[in-house]
């Protein structure tokens, strides 16, 4: 087993709350390296000089070397993504209180209204509701982690509740028909007398294709929440996607990926669970980067623009929403 004390000079500068760490790098001028070996202090935050005590001072050299400062924030162990977390950020586990887990994709604003919203799939916050059945209701509670990773018995994990949602739409649905109705009870009745472990559906066949998988809840309080995208920081706006264009993201499951866009305007089935599929066409099309419980992350560019939200894939690739068709269906913006 391998033991090592703490260096004699960490114990000497972490009196100051704002230094958590030290090590040996290079000093950086002005963004570029010098290539001059350095003391490397890492801060919480970087503070200008005049709002420094005499004595909190980090000096210019140590040991010989010159200091080289970095703001690092809070280090924290990367198992928060399916943890609690106060305030809640974008890239970790949230899910609608009868499904396991996706990811909380961003915070948004209402276009009308201004409120503060929390964005993620349909099948992540409204549990795959068509908008007609009893998977999900306006008002339902939105657990942040979600239900399959955390004791929400042991502390209040509502972080909100569903405000809206676009409906998924399945190629084959139950029927709301009143007469497919009536014939699928009646029908049922007499299998009962022969068969009563048997029961019929009468289903209908929906040409309805869907745009998008997206839904968003109403925070318990602003202070419960954070724009910033746990390891990728804030959005700068959105851009249109295009054909190898770079991108990343931060979700629940596998955390930072990256990858590039193999295909736009792709119209392609996917399976929604239950051995039942939906259409989906205007997607993107990109290479693998997700695994189960990434969905509802937002995909950005390299320099931090919005492109998509991740709703589904497979180990060779991932699909994406567009991000101005879910701003757009949502009446949401960054």
């Amino acid at each position: 087993m391998l033991k090592r004390g703490i260096p004699p000079l960490f114990q000497e500068l972490s009196g100051d709350d704002n230094i958590i760490g030290i090590g040996q790098g290079h000093k950086w001028i002005r963004g570029e390296n010098s290539g001059q070996k350095a003391t490397v202090v890492l801060v919480r935050k970087k503070l200008a000089k005049d709002n420094l005590m005499r004595s909190t001072l980090i000096p210019q050299r140590i040991n010989n070397r010159p200091t080289d400062v970095i703001e690092v924030g809070d280090i924290r162990l990367f198992n928060d993504r399916t943890g609690f977390m106060r305030p809640a950020r974008p890239g970790i586990s949230i899910g609608h209180y009868k499904v396991s887990a996706g990811t909380l994709g961003a915070i948004v604003k209402d276009r009308t209204t201004g409120e503060t919203l929390i964005l993620s799939n349909n099948h992540v916050l409204a549990n795959s509701s068509d908008g007609a059945d009893d998977r999900a209701a306006i008002g339902d509670i939105i657990l942040q982690p979600g239900s399959i990773d955390g004791n929400n018995e042991q502390v209040d994990a509502t972080i909100g509740y569903l405000q809206r949602f676009v409906p998924l739409n399945r190629r084959v649905s139950t029927s709301q028909c009143p007469i497919a109705k009536l014939f699928e009870t009646t029908l049922n009745k007499c299998i009962a007398i022969f068969r009563p472990n048997y029961q019929v559906r009468v289903l209908r066949e929906n040409d309805a294709v869907n745009i998008v998988d997206c839904a968003v809840a109403k925070p318990v309080s602003e202070a419960a929440i954070t724009q910033d995208i746990l390891g990728l920081g804030k959005i700068a706006g959105v851009k249109e996607p295009e054909i190898g264009l770079e991108i990343k993201k931060s979700g629940r499951s596998s955390g930072i990926t990256s990858s590039f866009i193999l295909a736009t305007d792709v119209t392609v089935r996917v399976d929604v669970g239950n051995k039942e599929y939906g259409i989906f066409t205007d997607q993107i099309l990109a290479g693998p980067m997700s695994i189960p419980g990434d969905s509802g992350s937002i995909i950005l560019t390299e320099d931090n623009y919005a492109i998509g939200l991740l709703f589904a894939g497979s180990d060779k690739v991932t699909m994406l929403n567009r991000i101005d068709n879910v701003l757009d269906a949502l009446n949401i913006k960054f």
